[in-house]
């Protein structure tokens, strides 16, 4: 009885702070009225880049300035969190809460591709200017099934990058590297790309990221899978059969597992600063998508989550007892 106490008394502690955050990104979402660690991160990528994204050797001033913006988030969260530990136990809960609510961007995404969904059986620019928001590709000449189907492909990468990822470096390396992904993934986000501008300088971020995102993009096809509850070896294989063949080595894992579940098409040409990418195409069913479908997506997604979160707090529980 001893035991299981103390057992249930370290899941408690570990899994406070993590599901207060999560209830909260479920309730706010990500409001525009609180100041927003991300936005911070992107001044200071996009400081770094425009002093010293020029002149020769930009290969290497990339992976340097990328390796110290992410050495400097995780040791200044590390040192915040000592910090706010030698005050109260209160003090250390309220940081790991908010660090962890900034970090998890899964209800947020949501909004947005219901609201795609929405306005684009109104009007067709309506739905395109709506999907723009949440994509980075060219959408003046989307037609609706590929506003549609960039909304969901958004929402699938979303699932990995906004919320397994994060909860997966939260289990590895607590709240510092959590913070320190997300340093990754918006370094990625802003100067990942492949033209002319930042293939070099952003070389590294872009496979920083790929690095980072090799376990949780595959990590998150698998919860997908299993939050299906049905046709797991055919989904299974479809995500084998496609997942690879993506220019992306993340970005197809967990499209193809939705892909497979509401067995539609995904990939196809994309528009990325007026250059046209190729994006192969996952599935073979090219059928209209629908309402139902990003219904049923956003109910993959919610479940998904859930298990995830069963994850963390019972492997930190276990890692607890063995240390």
């Amino acid at each position: 009885m001893e035991s299981l106490l103390i057992l249930l008394g370290i899941a408690f502690n570990l899994s406070l702070p993590l599901l207060t955050a999560w209830i909260l990104d479920l309730w706010l979402g990500d409001p525009s009225w609180l100041p927003h660690p991300v936005v911070g991160f992107g001044k200071m990528i996009s400081f770094m880049e425009h002093r010293f994204n020029k002149g020769g050797g930009k290969i290497v001033k990339g992976m340097v300035i990328s390796v110290l913006l992410v050495g400097v988030v995780y040791i200044l969260s590390d040192l915040l969190l000592r910090w706010a530990a030698s005050f109260s136990l209160g003090v250390l809960l309220s940081f790991q809460i908010l660090a962890i609510f900034y970090c998890l961007a899964g209800t947020m995404l949501v909004k947005e591709v219901r609201m795609v969904f929405e306005v684009v059986d109104r009007s067709l620019e309506e739905g395109r200017k709506q999907v723009a928001r949440i994509v980075g590709r060219d959408t003046s000449s989307l037609s609706a099934q590929e506003v549609r189907t960039a909304a969901l492909e958004t929402l699938a990468e979303n699932l990995s990058d906004g919320v397994i990822a994060p909860l997966f470096w939260y289990m590895v390396l607590g709240v510092p590297g959590m913070l320190a992904y997300k340093m990754i993934n918006t370094l990625d986000s802003m100067i990942g790309y492949r033209n002319e501008r930042y293939r070099e300088f952003g070389h590294f971020a872009a496979r920083m990221d790929d690095v980072a995102n090799y376990i949780p993009a595959r990590l998150t096809a698998l919860l997908m899978i299993v939050s299906r509850h049905s046709d797991f070896l055919r989904l299974l294989t479809f995500v084998g059969k496609y997942g690879k063949q993506h220019a992306s080595p993340n970005s197809g894992y967990p499209e193809a597992a939705l892909a497979g579940i509401l067995n539609c098409r995904f990939g196809g040409p994309h528009f990325y600063f007026g250059e046209e990418v190729w994006k192969p195409y996952i599935g073979e069913n090219d059928r209209l998508l629908t309402t139902m479908d990003m219904q049923l997506a956003v109910r993959i997604n919610r479940r998904a989550e859930i298990i995830m979160l069963i994850i963390v707090v019972l492997t930190a529980t276990v890692m607890s007892l063995l240390v």
